[in-house]
C-alpha cells in the first residue's frame, strides 16, 4: 500500500518572487513614479538636486589644500584648472583646523582636551547603553570633576572640594528625613551643596592644596575657545537641564502651593527672555549676586545661565510626557502602595520620558547649536573663530570654507544624537 500520509515530510525549495514584484524598476515605479503627479515631482526634484551638485562639487574638488593665503591659492587653482576658476580654499583649513578645534589653548597641552574629549565617551556609555558594565557609573560620576581639572588645570583639590558638595546633598538626603521629613529633606540636600560651593569650597581647596600640594598647569578661560568651547557648554547644559527639568516639571504639578508658584515663574519667566539676554546678564551681572569677593569664571557664568534656560524648555517637554500618562498608571502605583517618589521613578517618570524622547533630543539638538551664541559675549566659539580668521589680512574673504567646516562639525554631534533617539525608541518601542 501507497503512504497517504498529511503531513509534509520535507520543506520545498523557496520560489523567486513574481516577476513584477522584484528587481529595480519595480522599486523606482513604486518609489519614484506612483502616480502622474509623483512623477513630476520626481522629475523637479532630481532636476533640483543635478543643478546644486554640478554647482558645488565642482567648486569643492577644484580647491587647493596647501597655500599660505587667499590670493596664493587662487593662484594656484587657476595654475592648476585655468583662469577663471572658481574653487574652494581649503587651505585656510589645513593652517587654522587646530585654532576651530581648541581655540588659543597652548598647543603643547592639546592632550588634556582630546582626552577629555575621548573620557566622555567612556563616562556616558553606561548611561546610553544598557550593556554595558554598571560599575563603569563611578566613573561617570567622577568625569565631570576630573574632566573640569584637565580642561582648565590648577589645583586638584578645586573639583575634589566641589565634588564634596555632591556628598553632603547625598548625606542631607539620607540623614536628615528622620529628622525634619522627607520633603524638608530634599530642600536641604538642594540648598546645601549650592551654600557649600558658595561659601566653602574655595577655603577648603586652599587649604588642602596647602597641605598636600597637587596641581598641573592651568588654562585661562580666554585661551580656551573653538569647537572644544562648544562641547563643554553644550554636554554641561544637556547633561543638568534634563534633571533639573523633570524637578521642575513635578514642581509645576506639586499641590503644594509655593513649589507651584515658584516652578511655573521661573519657567514662564525663563521662557519669556531671550538666550541672548541671559548670556548678558551672566556676562555682567551674575557676579553682584555673588558674596563680596566671590567671583565666577565666565565661561562657568555662561554654563549656569544656558542650563537654566534649557532647564526651563525641557521641564515643558516632561510635562506633556507626564500629561499623556493614563491616570489609570498612578492610580496602580496607590493601588501597590507606592509612595509618590517611587511611584514617580518606577512607573511614572519612565513612561513620561520614553514618550517625550523626540521632543527631549530636540531640545539637546538646539541647546547645543545655541552654545554658537556665546560668541556676542567676547567667547570665541568656532563661528566667533571664523570672523577673526577672516580679519586676518591673508585671509579676508574667505567666507563658505570655514562655515562648511564648522557645520560639518555640529552636523556630526546633531546627527549622533539623532541616530541614538531613533535606536532608543526602537529599544524602548513596548507596541509589540
Amino acid at each position: 500500500m501507497s503512504d497517504l500520509s498529511y503531513v509534509r515530510t520535507e520543506m520545498l525549495d523557496e520560489k523567486d518572487p513574481p516577476g513584477g514584484e522584484a528587481g529595480i524598476v519595480t522599486w523606482i515605479h513604486k518609489n519614484l513614479f506612483p502616480s502622474i503627479g509623483s512623477g513630476i515631482l520626481t522629475v523637479i526634484s532630481i532636476f533640483l538636486v543635478y543643478q546644486l551638485l554640478a554647482g558645488i562639487l565642482p567648486w569643492m574638488f577644484k580647491s587647493s589644500w596647501t597655500a599660505s593665503s587667499l590670493n596664493e591659492c587662487r593662484e594656484a587653482i587657476h595654475l592648476a584648472y585655468g583662469e577663471g576658476t572658481e574653487g574652494a580654499c581649503w587651505s585656510v583649513i589645513n593652517e587654522r583646523y587646530k585654532q576651530l578645534l581648541f581655540g588659543f589653548y597652548p598647543s603643547e597641552l592639546y592632550w588634556r582636551p582630546i582626552l577629555a574629549f575621548f573620557l566622555l565617551f567612556v563616562a556616558i556609555a553606561p548611561v546610553l547603553f544598557n550593556k554595558v558594565p554598571r560599575k563603569v557609573l563611578y566613573f561617570s560620576a567622577i568625569y565631570p570633576f576630573l574632566a573640569f581639572w584637565m580642561v582648565w588645570g590648577g589645583s586638584i583639590w578645586v573639583p575634589i572640594s566641589a565634588m564634596l558638595g555632591l556628598v553632603v546633598g547625598y548625606y542631607a538626603s539620607v540623614i536628615l528625613p528622620a529628622v525634619i521629613g522627607s520633603l524638608g529633606a530634599i530642600v536641604a540636600a538642594m540648598i546645601l551643596p549650592i551654600v557649600w560651593w558658595i561659601l566653602l569650597a574655595g577655603p577648603v581647596a586652599g587649604m588642602l592644596q596647602g597641605i598636600v600640594p597637587i596641581s598641573i598647569e592651568s588654562v585661562g578661560s580666554d585661551k580656551l575657545g573653538g569647537f572644544t568651547l562648544s562641547v563643554l557648554i553644550g554636554v554641561v547644559g544637556i547633561a543638568l537641564s534634563l534633571p533639573i527639568g523633570i524637578l521642575l516639571a513635578l514642581g509645576r504639578q506639586s499641590p503644594l502651593f509655593v513649589v507651584k508658584i515658584i516652578c511655573v515663574g521661573f519657567i514662564e519667566f525663563i521662557r519669556g527672555v531671550p538666550l541672548i539676554t541671559l548670556l548678558f546678564v551672566a556676562s555682567t551681572l551674575l557676579n553682584y549676586f555673588m558674596p563680596p569677593g566671590t567671583s565666577f569664571d565666565l565661561v562657568l557664568r555662561v554654563m549656569i545661565m544656558v542650563t537654566l534656560f534649557a532647564s526651563a524648555y525641557m521641564a515643558e517637554v516632561i510635562r506633556g510626557g507626564l500629561a499623556a500618562i493614563p491616570k489609570g498608571q498612578y492610580e496602580a502605583a496607590d493601588a501597590l502602595g507606592l509612595d509618590f517618589w517611587k511611584a514617580t521613578r518606577l512607573i511614572i517618570m519612565p513612561q513620561a520620558l520614553k514618550i517625550s524622547i523626540p521632543n527631549i533630543v530636540s531640545n539637546f539638538i538646539g541647546l547645543f547649536k545655541d552654545t554658537t551664541l556665546v560668541s556676542i559675549i567676547g567667547l570665541l566659539d568656532p563661528l566667533g573663530l571664523t570672523n577673526a580668521i577672516r580679519a586676518n589680512q591673508e585671509w579676508n574673504g574667505v567666507v563658505w570654507e570655514l562655515y562648511a567646516f564648522v557645520a560639518l562639525l555640529f552636523f556630526i554631534v546633531c546627527f549622533s544624537m539623532s541616530r541614538y533617539s531613533m535606536y532608543l525608541e526602537r529599544k524602548l518601542k513596548t507596541g509589540h
